[in-house]
């Protein structure tokens, strides 16, 4: 039985893991569950699953979280904030850390659970894109083990060979699949107008607000593209990002000798999640059987990196290395939250982006207090330039 810390388990995936782990009791145990401020929803899960541990990032919601706590009857110990985070990944109790926090703040448990030697079942791609370096030099140092839940970087993980190592495996090319999301086929010049609601509702996958703007602006595929440069070990130049608009084919992996495998599937989280925690066994994860007859037909086509320009500024981070990525992300942050609040437009969020990375210096952050720093810098950037770019 693997025992469980699921970083971040009020969002999607980190809900997602939990159904898993509901359909197949025998086989985990859940030890720790956090959440950012969602501390009813909290409780509930820890009323359920009965963890050893429960965490609230926010350290203003600690209290509320013990009197939830305590009104259920429970016996799990509560705590908040970084520390409490970094508890909760290294969590002796748990051999397996599910890392589920949303954007930049789930790097330091992140990286605090690879250096406890855990099995990092990761989603959260800001971690790869700030400081892959740092996290696959302390998952080799530690002797942890890392396998990916996103459903791309997953499926990219099941068609290579040796456990998801590309080194002298004959690999041509990673075919990293995108969906499009929900402006796939709008005109650039009316994406100014576009809602919030617009962009979160996107048409296969039931994702939170922040991931769900960045596929709509296909941010999320440009960052998976250093992620999977960063897990993989491959150069920007040998991934390749598809439109696919059905999302049954996750991603592809195309060999020197002509072969191409690709791993298929219904949209749903589950079925990565699921991967991941048995591997390299098989388990129930509760999604739909994919039905071939019914898909009918898989459609491909080139990004539009015009309709699209935070893909190109992706594209071109991942090149330039450097500090460029931990700028792009954290400008990207800055800019999909005041886009969600309403102080800026949809198509402000890539002007936004490319203002601040015109300013990024030359550097190499290598220490994760260099990450910090240039993360912080690009977001006062990004925060002082708000006002231009404004409603």
């Amino acid at each position: 039985m693997r025992a469980l810390s699921i970083l971040g388990s009020t969002g999607s995936v980190g809900a997602s893991t939990l159904d898993v782990v509901r359909r197949n009791p025998d086989a985990f145990r859940v030890e720790a569950l956090t959440a950012r401020r969602r501390v009813t929803e909290l409780a509930e899960q820890c009323a359920e699953f009965r963890p050893t541990l429960a965490v609230v990032a926010d350290p203003n919601s600690a209290g509320q979280l013990r009197e939830e706590l305590r009104k259920r009857g429970l016996s799990t110990a509560a705590a908040s904030g970084v520390d409490g985070l970094a508890r909760a990944a290294t969590l002796p109790e748990a051999d397996t850390v599910v890392a589920a926090i949303v954007g930049s703040a789930g790097l330091l448990p992140t990286l605090a659970a690879a250096e406890a030697a855990k099995r990092v079942l990761l989603a959260n791609k800001e971690s790869a894109v700030m400081a892959g370096g740092l996290l696959m030099e302390a998952v080799g140092r530690n002797g942890a083990t890392l396998i990916p839940i996103d459903s791309e970087h997953n499926a990219i993980f099941q068609c290579l060979p040796s456990a998801g190592v590309v080194a002298d495996a004959g690999v041509d090319r990673i075919l990293l699949t995108a969906s499009g999301g929900p402006f796939l086929d709008m005109a650039p010049e009316e994406l100014a107008d576009v809602t919030p609601e617009q962009a979160c509702a996107h048409p296969n996958w039931d994702m939170g607000r922040k991931i769900s703007v960045d596929s709509a602006t296909m941010m999320n595929k440009g960052l998976e593209i250093i992620e999977a440069c960063r897990l993989f070990g491959v150069e920007p130049e040998r991934v390749q990002v598809v439109v696919h608009p059905q999302s049954i084919i996750h991603s592809l992996v195309q060999y020197r000798d002509g072969s191409v495998l690709a791993q298929l599937g219904n949209p749903d989280m589950r079925t990565p999640i699921a991967h991941a925690l048995a591997w390299p066994e098989r388990i129930e994860s509760g999604a739909e059987p994919l039905d071939l007859f019914d898909v009918g037909r898989l459609d491909f086509r080139e990004p539009d990196l015009e309709r699209f320009p935070c893909l190109g500024l992706a594209m071109e981070a991942a090149i330039a290395g450097g500090g460029q990525p931990i700028w792009l992300n954290a400008a990207n942050e800055i800019a999909v939250q005041a886009f969600l609040d309403g102080r800026i437009p949809f198509s402000a969020i890539a002007a936004l982006i490319a203002s601040v990375l015109a300013e990024c210096r030359a550097s190499s952050p290598g220490t994760l207090e260099e990450i910090i720093g240039a993360d912080r810098e690009a977001r006062q950037k990004a925060r002082e330039k708000l006002a231009d770019f404004a409603i």
